[in-house]
Order: structure tokens, then C-alpha cells, then sequence
């Protein structure tokens, strides 16, 4: 039926394997560990960055891309609409969508975030680095009040301790035009910095962000409790996204490494 010889077929059974065929397996053995590593999120772009700049194996993409299509492994696509919002321009915004920064702690940009359980909605709010796209402040509650947001702003401000001027954005939310917040934001020299109301593109680093949070986490799965979803979320920020996830717009560092390295590359 093979239309080979007998000889031909019982030598190609007794053939070791080759060494490429012996590296395409070990490669898609790495490559799965890889796309569990990181919740199977990573696509192949990823997957090639952690190879290479993570374990220094030098592979192509395409190749990385053609072993996961073997192999049955994806990334999670993100899907996205556009919305034409209502434009009310305000003064109070120093961004102006421009979100491109040059050094830490220049740009801080902030949002909330919420997401259903069982037991009823949980709240997130986090404060992110427009330089590195870390995220340096977090809070987790059962309800969106002031104190969310209090409590994240003291970890950013905890974790970084800013220098006078470091602009704080936010939409306007009830909570980040209270009093209280607002007060604690000019007392710890930062700058308030307001987008407009009802424009998510004014605050699209940080929209940006809850998209890939949503899309890679809490979609994910039915929650149960408030409990169980806190603790995914603490991971996510503290671990995940901050110390394994590689980003594109960062060269595919992650977070700590790209702050790392700018610190490096700093005049002594």
C-alpha cells in the first residue's frame, strides 16, 4: 500500500530519532509549560519573548507559533468595541491622552473596576504607572466608596514614595472628587488630573489594563465568593501582572524588570 520496500519500511522503524524531531518535542514541552505558567493567556508573541529573554532559547516566532498550533494551544483573544462618546471638555485634565512617560512615578493613572460572585459584586480599584505599566497601589472592598480608593492611593504612595508633582488621573467619579480624596492627593504633593466626563479614551492606559484583567481572569470562570475572587485578584496584580506577565509595549519585559533595568541604565 506504501509502495516502499520491506527493507526501507523496517530500517525507518528501527531509526532513532532526529535531533530536530528530538528539539521540536522538547521545545513544545517548554512552550506548554510556558502557556500554563501563565494561565493560558500567552499567545505565540509571548510565548517567543519568555523563551528568549526569560530562558534564553533562541527560536524563532514562527516556529514557537506552528509547535503551539500542534500542540492545541492559543491565547486568549481580546475583544473589543468602539464606543463614540460624549465629549465635555474640562480644564482640569493634565493628560490629555498623552500617557507616554519617560521616568517612574511621572504619570499615575487610576480607575475601579468591579466584577459579580455569588455573594454579590466585589470592587477593585488600582493605581498604575504610566512609565512601566505597574500596578503600585491596590484595593479590594465589598462596596465602591471613598475608602477604596483612600486605600489604594496610601499603598501606591507607600510603595513608591513619590517626589512633589507626580500627576494623579482619574475619571470623575464620586469617589475621586470627594473631599477626603482629593485632600489626600494635594497632601502627598501629587497633582489631581481629571478626564472627561463620560470619554473612556481619557483614561485608556488604565482601561486598557481592566480589559486584559477581565479578558484574562475574571471571565474566566463562575466566582463563588467574594473570598475567593479577592485572592485571584491579589495575585493577579502582585504576582502575575507585575513580576511574569510580558508586555508588549515594554520590549515584552515584565513590569519589575523593565523599572529594573531603567534603573541600570541610570548614570551612577
Amino acid at each position: 500500500m506504501l509502495e516502499v520496500s520491506h527493507s526501507g519500511f523496517y530500517e525507518w522503524r528501527s531509526r532513532p530519532t532526529s535531533p530536530a524531531a528530538l528539539r521540536r518535542e522538547w521545545l513544545t514541552g517548554v512552550i506548554t509549560e510556558i502557556h500554563a505558567r501563565s494561565r493560558g493567556t500567552y499567545g505565540a508573541p509571548r510565548v517567543h519573548a519568555e523563551l528568549r529573554l526569560g530562558m534564553g532559547i533562541m527560536v524563532s516566532r514562527k516556529t514557537v507559533a506552528k509547535l503551539m498550533r500542534t500542540a492545541g494551544l492559543a491565547g486568549i483573544p481580546r475583544w473589543q468595541t468602539r464606543k463614540n462618546p460624549k465629549i465635555e471638555v474640562r480644564s482640569e485634565d493634565l493628560v490629555n491622552r498623552n500617557f507616554l512617560r519617560t521616568q517612574p512615578n511621572l504619570l499615575w493613572v487610576c480607575d475601579i473596576t468591579e466584577h459579580p460572585t455569588r455573594e454579590g459584586k466585589l470592587y477593585c480599584c488600582a493605581v498604575l504607572d504610566a512609565f512601566s505599566r505597574k500596578i503600585v497601589g491596590w484595593s479590594i472592598d465589598n462596596s465602591q466608596n471613598t475608602t477604596l480608593v483612600v486605600n489604594a492611593l496610601e499603598m501606591a504612595i507607600s510603595n513608591r514614595n513619590p517626589n512633589p508633582g507626580t500627576v494623579f488621573h482619574s475619571d470623575h467619579g464620586v469617589q475621586f472628587t470627594s473631599w477626603t480624596f482629593t485632600n489626600r492627593v494635594k497632601a502627598a504633593g501629587l497633582m489631581p488630573s481629571l478626564g472627561t466626563v463620560g470619554d473612556g479614551y481619557d483614561n485608556a492606559m488604565m482601561e486598557s489594563f481592566w480589559s486584559k484583567m477581565q479578558t484574562e481572569l475574571l471571565d474566566r470562570r463562575k466566582w463563588k465568593t467574594r473570598t475567593e475572587l479577592a485572592n485571584e485578584i491579589f495575585q493577579y496584580l502582585g504576582i502575575f501582572h507585575n513580576r511574569q506577565r510580558r508586555h508588549s509595549k515594554l520590549g515584552y519585559l515584565t513590569p519589575v524588570e523593565y523599572e529594573r533595568l531603567h534603573e541600570l541604565q541610570q548614570p551612577a
